[in-house]
């Protein structure tokens, strides 16, 4: 158990190095991009961004999902190289093909998205949809084969190449929502084909190969696609809907893609799960070894995004005077909900792996669907009144409902060995301090900066007195501490 644990730690830390670069440089730039792009702008890159991954879903049509799932049935490399191939040659294929259509429609695309005519803006979202599609493979590649370091690699030289042009383009030209979004996607064409190139020995077509067919991978798949279709369109139902409600909707659009992005801290988290979990899950070919790995590995990821996101509720009032414009400022309303969210979507994760390993990827879209109706439901309800704040409880509501649903239809297919006494332990101790926090302390100045730190810092020894760790942990911990007391100790004076 202990072996997997350190695999799981390795990959996320390589999966983890490019996603904290971007995020503290991102966050660094911020008050820049606060000043040179209007809330509104904000709004339209967040709506056209969300668009591009959702769209992206349905034209990969689960292959993404399929290439991982059969890497690790067989161990021959040359039939695993031409299952990458096949995989690689329909997505190309699909993406293009898809591209090509939206570019030419561009237009009337563009007015029923955002509402006006702007077909530049549109064509670039379209370019992302293309690049971000088969980068998300060719990363996939990497992950499987374990190269972390030229994954690392790549994704930090993607993020080089997106913020120097993102700069430019926003900055130096002026170019606004239409350079941001072309600075990201850009950078992401140039990477993709440079992976490409680097791959090119083992992605050149060849002939008479023995691999599952393309109907073998659809099979298993296409029944993920409405899953996470509905999934991440709970990521842009909102954004769409406070988009277009009322004449202030661009703006407090703005206000909310700030709040996401804010919760960057939560996000690159799950990321880096969402990447280095399933290669993992799916390596342990033992159920019972791999059903208390699943129950370990979920108590220890909510452990960690479950202080990041009371780090957030408490502090995000002082984040945002520090980092954004003033006219950003109210979108620490919706930070709090918006990083909750993200951490409910590690666990989807969770059960998505669950259902793959049992081969029951048909019981996701149920449970996604109610999400989705569950979500729409409460925005229709909360929005007008709490406004984005709103929002981000609707998507946490929704959560709460899929995946609830989601564990009902899974437990008899594979029963993960989860530790209930301790997912209580951590919602009643990280979520009512953080609760108690908000209400009582003060909302700025630096006694409320101060004594909300001090909940923060206090959370991790109340999980302590209240006996969270095992003994085994504890003892783990001890024999850790004393490595490091003695590599210490060796150092020269």
């Amino acid at each position: 158990m202990t072996a997997y644990l350190k695999r799981l730690v390795s990959s996320l830390a390589a999966y983890q190095v490019a996603d904290v670069v971007s995020k503290f440089i991102a966050i660094l730039l911020l008050p820049v991009y606060t000043r040179y792009i209007t809330p509104a702008g904000y709004g339209v890159v967040e709506l056209l961004g969300n668009g591009v991954i959702l769209i992206s879903i349905l034209v990969r049509f689960g292959m993404i999902e399929s290439f991982l799932r059969f890497y690790y049935i067989d161990q021959d490399q040359e039939r695993r190289d031409a299952l990458a191939r096949r995989a690689t040659g329909f997505l190309l294929v699909t993406t293009t093909a898809v591209s090509l259509v939206l570019a030419a429609f561009a237009a009337p695309l563009s007015k029923v998205v955002l509402g006006y005519l702007d077909p530049t803006i549109f064509r670039i979202a379209v370019l992302g949809l293309w690049a971000f599609t088969n980068l998300e493979l060719a990363y996939a590649l990497l992950r499987v084969d374990e190269r972390l370091r030229a994954y690392a690699t790549a994704t930090l030289i993607n993020v080089a190449i997106t913020i120097a042009a993102s700069v430019v383009l926003v900055v130096v030209l002026g170019q606004g929502a239409r350079g941001l979004l072309l600075g990201n996607y850009g950078a992401s064409t140039v990477v993709l084909l440079g992976l490409w190139w680097t791959m090119r020995d083992r992605l050149l077509p060849r002939r008479h190969e023995g691999v599952e067919t393309h109907g073998v991978l659809l099979r298993f798949g296409l029944p993920t696609v409405p899953a996470e279709a509905s999934v991440y369109a709970l990521s842009i139902v909102d954004r769409y809907y406070i988009f277009h409600h009322g004449v202030s909707g661009p703006r407090l659009a703005g206000l909310y893609s700030i709040a996401v992005k804010l919760a960057g801290a939560v996000a690159f988290i799950v990321r880096a799960f969402q990447y280095a979990w399933p290669p993992l899950a799916y390596s342990v070919r033992d159920d019972a070894q791999a059903a208390r790995l699943y129950g370990l590995v979920t108590t220890y990821y909510l452990l960690i995004s479950g202080l990041v996101v009371a780090g957030l509720a408490l502090l995000g009032r002082w984040v945002l005077r520090l980092l954004a414009a003033p006219s950003f400022f109210d979108a620490y309303k919706a930070l709090p909900w918006v990083a909750l969210g993200w951490a409910m979507y590690g666990l989807w994760v969770v059960f998505l792996v669950i259902a793959g390993r049992a081969k029951v990827t048909t019981r996701n879209f149920p449970a996604a669907i109610c999400g989705l109706v569950v979500n729409v439901i409460l925005l229709l309800v909360l929005v007008p009144t709490w406004g984005i704040a709103g929002a981000g409880v609707a998507l946490c509501g929704a959560y709460v409902v899929m995946i609830g649903v989601m564990h009902l239809l899974t437990r008899r297919a594979f029963a993960a060995s989860f530790e209930w006494r301790r997912l209580a332990q951590l919602a009643v101790v990280l979520g009512g301090m953080a609760v108690a926090g908000e209400e009582l302390l003060p909302t700025s100045g630096f006694v409320g900066l101060v004594t909300r730190a001090a909940v923060l810092a206090a959370m991790p020894l109340v999980l302590l007195a209240t006996g969270f760790t095992h003994s085994e942990e504890r003892e783990q911990a001890r024999v850790l501490l004393a490595r490091a007391r003695r590599g210490i100790a060796r150092e020269p004076a």
